[in-house]
């Protein structure tokens, strides 16, 4: 007679939450930088040039030429804690709570932790179902998708999958323009003067993804709609970090910024709602360039105002849409 007790314990079974976001070089450095451009740039959801063509010119000329001033720039608002982007994005999953039943994890699309190796610690420790949570409010093939092809490749590698579900987009969901209201509403009442004009910079992407039915732009633009109603006050909608010689989404953050100023407007506050957690296109692109690039047209007062990063009305959001998300799963409240 064998007795129950004479078996090894079932594991616990758990759900999992995966947060994903870009992703970031492993330190401020050329040789990182570079390894990092090369994973990043070789996407054929990011670069939809064919391979043959592409590739000569991103190892013959980008990954010889810009890895040295990206360095630079990652090194102006590199933290204690490493990468921005990687440091608030930690601290996200680590805020997140569910349950003792529910394990949150987090992952960059490229670069490290990579996503396939944190589904797996997650399938390790117990986990039958897990959400892919893509932290991008605006829906993008280069962003959504991409992140979850990645998840699915290394799902694809597994003899015994979990269940799984994917985040979908958020940039009209009300806890969103909410979190962004409140967000935007605290940073305002902390200046020291009232801005003129309010730029809200996504980021941008080719001109080609909106023509060929990328619904990325139409979701900007909804966001931004929303929040200004919620708001009540007008935003100055534009699009950031061109890349190349096509053509991107306008107007441009960095033209903009310019003519504001040559137009005679001296106070301006600038925010990224796109972006889920402040990084180097926001801390020095947006903070730092930006500002620089107004106060040279003729602008006096320049203020960046925060992403909704790991504190306050953004870990609301996220614990709202997320919990959501995991219906069925998980005990409601």
């Amino acid at each position: 007679m064998t007795l129950a007790s004479d078996h090894p314990p079932v594991a616990t079974r758990k759900v999992g939450v995966l947060l994903v976001n870009l992703g970031t070089p492993d330190a401020p450095t050329p040789g990182a930088v570079k390894r990092y451009l090369a994973e990043f740039l070789s996407d054929r959801r990011v670069v939809e040039i064919p391979p043959i063509a592409w590739q000569p010119i991103l190892r013959g000329i980008i990954l010889n030429t810009r890895p040295k001033k990206s360095a630079h720039a990652y090194s102006l608002v590199w933290r204690e804690d490493g990468s921005p982007l990687a440091a608030i994005t930690r601290l996200q999953a680590e805020a997140l709570s569910f349950g003792a039943e529910v394990i949150v994890d987090w992952a960059m699309r490229y670069g490290n932790p990579a996503i396939g190796d944190r589904l797996a610690a997650l399938k390790s420790a117990g986990c039958e179902r897990i959400l892919i949570a893509p932290l991008y409010p605006q829906y993008c093939a280069a962003t959504t998708a991409t992140a979850n092809d990645a998840a699915f490749a290394a799902l694809a590698k597994m003899r015994w999958q979990p269940a799984v579900r994917t985040l979908p987009p958020y940039h009209d969901d009300p806890a969103y323009i909410g979190a962004l209201k409140a967000s935007v509403e605290a940073s305002l009442a902390a200046l020291d003067f009232e801005p003129e004009a309010i730029v809200a910079s996504f980021h941008g992407m080719p001109q080609r993804t909106l023509e060929l039915g990328d619904p990325y732009h139409c979701h900007c633009r909804k966001t931004a709609r929303l929040l200004s109603e919620a708001l009540g006050r007008e935003l100055t909608v534009t699009f950031q970090s061109r890349f190349g010689r096509a053509k991107w989404l306008e107007p441009a953050t960095d033209v903009t910024l310019a003519k504001l100023a040559a137009d005679g407007v001296k106070k301006v506050a600038i925010f990224a709602p796109g972006f889920s957690a402040d990084c180097l296109e926001t801390l020095e692109e947006l903070a730092i360039r930006g500002r620089e690039t107004f106060l040279a047209a003729g602008g006096i007062d320049f203020a960046y105002l925060p992403c909704l990063n790991s504190d306050g009305a953004g870990m609301e959001m996220l614990r709202n849409i997320i919990g959501r998300e995991l219906a069925g799963w998980i005990e409601g409240p």
